[in-house]
């Protein structure tokens, strides 16, 4: 219990701090990651204004690799918006000077999470995405993905 209290206690105080930085060294899908801080915790990464297709969706395991691609082994800055209800630390992730949250949105990675953003710059980058037809975009019916876990009856790992 008092390891969960210290661990608790120097989250709240980098969180408070408003960055983090470690190496990536876990994918998740194409909107979360692990990370390991030098100090050897291992915190989940959510990244901020973005919303990735679920890995048993179309595009869930190509934008899972590009993810890995930008960010894998990698350095990790976090600018540190929140945690959200499942514990996450929500932020931008910059990886080896990469800005992963805007790379996945230019390659038809990801949609804009309109409901946690209205940042104009991504929803600008999201319709470049869609007009050139990249990534999900190359498809006509993509299903964003909180349509389709409203849709789908279980829980999935990303949540």
């Amino acid at each position: 219990m008092l390891k969960k209290t210290i661990f608790f206690a120097m989250l709240v105080a980098q969180i408070q701090a408003g960055t983090i930085d470690g190496v990536v060294v876990a994918i998740t899908d194409g909107d979360t990651l692990k990370m390991i801080t030098s100090d050897k915790r291992e915190i989940k990464i959510r990244l901020a204004k973005i919303d990735a297709p679920e890995k048993t969706q179309a595009f869930g395991q190509a934008s899972k690799k590009a993810l890995s691609d930008i960010c894998f082994n990698k350095p990790l800055h976090v600018e540190i918006e929140t945690i959200d209800r499942y514990g996450r630390t929500v932020g931008t992730a910059t990886c080896k000077g990469v800005n992963a949250n805007m790379e996945q949105i230019k390659n038809g990675m990801a949609w804009v999470y309109v409901k946690y953003t209205k940042d104009k710059k991504f929803i600008e980058e999201e319709q470049k995405a869609r007009e050139k037809k990249v990534g999900l975009w190359s498809e006509p019916t993509a299903t964003p993905p909180w349509e389709y876990r409203r849709i789908k009856p279980f829980r999935t790992s990303s949540l």
